[in-house]
């Protein structure tokens, strides 16, 4: 299993990030944390294999802690930034600081299932690899490229999906497309659209309500956190 460690200063976006984490195969988390010197101590103490760091915390930059990391006295951890920063300063300095993967927030479950699995499949690789030439080396880098074409469909736009995700997740209960269109200012067909698309990404759960007409109400909710494991 692939130890990970979920850092968010936000804690529903840690969580969300804590079930994606579960739903795919050979990884676990085996704790979060919330501000950088959390992530400095529990990256001492829990040791984990893969960090999954949030750019905007509390108490230090990200950055700061990713460098931080890369000290001697660190154990060695891989890092993939999860952020909604998008400028080409923070960008550079987290390629720098050796990031595996740099992910903008808002993503979908399948794009984030196919960061961990590529970067799963690289871990196996380089295990079985004792010394690498040229074609191994291009290979193992190959490992870490995304797939194209996978940004969003026409008629979904990124801010009214950011928009139509934290209406769900701030709710604290299951809401229907017309709940979330007037939670949201958008109109019914555009609040189930994206709905929709959010379901069907995994990045919603979708469950049925039966009224006295038969007929079913669809209610959407974020994906609950599995059950935490004891150690």
């Amino acid at each position: 299993m692939i130890r990970t460690l979920v850092v968010d200063d936000d804690f529903m976006a840690a969580s969300v990030h804590r079930s994606y984490v579960e739903r795919v195969h050979g990884f676990e988390v085996v704790g979060e944390a919330h501000t950088g010197a959390e992530t400095i101590d529990l990256a001492r103490s829990l040791r984990p294999d893969l960090i999954l760091l949030d750019i905007y915390l509390p108490d230090m930059s990200g950055i700061d802690v990713l460098h931080t990391l890369r000290e001697p006295e660190i154990p060695p951890v891989d890092v993939m930034a999860i952020t909604s920063a998008k400028d080409v300063d923070t960008l550079r300095r987290a390629m720098q600081g050796g990031v595996i993967h740099y992910l903008v927030k808002p993503f979908f479950f399948d794009t984030f299932r196919e960061r961990l699995e590529k970067y799963a499949a690289l871990r196996t690789r380089m295990s079985r690899v004792r010394e690498a030439d040229q074609v191994e080396i291009d290979r193992l880098y190959s490992l870490l490229r995304a797939q194209e074409g996978r940004g969003l469909p026409k008629g979904i736009s990124a801010p009214t999906l950011a928009l139509v995700l934290d209406v769900v997740g701030d709710a604290g209960e299951e809401l229907t497309a017309a709940e979330v269109a007037d939670r949201a200012g958008v109109s019914r067909g555009t609040a189930r659209r994206y709905l929709e698309f959010l379901a069907s990404s995994g990045s919603l759960e979708l469950t049925f309500r039966y009224g006295s007409a038969g007929r079913p109400e669809h209610l959407y909710r974020p994906v609950p956190s599995p059950p935490s494991r004891r150690r």
